[in-house]
């Protein structure tokens, strides 16, 4: 144990496990660079990136008024806005 209570790691794994070739060519996500895409353009905006996000992956029963609703440390995400989980 550390001083202040807190407890050490003893394990540290640096083991890959890289998907099949089969897995791999299903994903949505294809490589690297497509994920590096997504994270630079939700880094730049993050609201519009979640706003398109819902608008083309979810269905909404009633549309949100707003995307994000912050008030630290509280945030309401997708305000006014009704789905079911189960639907989508």
């Amino acid at each position: 144990m550390s001083q202040g209570g807190q407890l050490d790691t003893v394990m540290h794994e640096e083991r890959l496990f890289p998907p099949s070739q089969d897995f791999a060519s299903r994903a949505r996500i294809s490589s690297m660079e497509a994920y590096q895409k997504l994270w630079d353009e939700a880094n730049e905006n993050n609201e519009a990136f979640w706003d398109k996000l819902a608008k083309q992956e979810l269905h909404w029963f009633e549309p949100y008024s707003s995307v994000l609703d912050w008030n630290e440390p509280f945030a309401s995400w997708f305000v006014g806005g009704k789905t079911n989980a189960a639907v989508n």
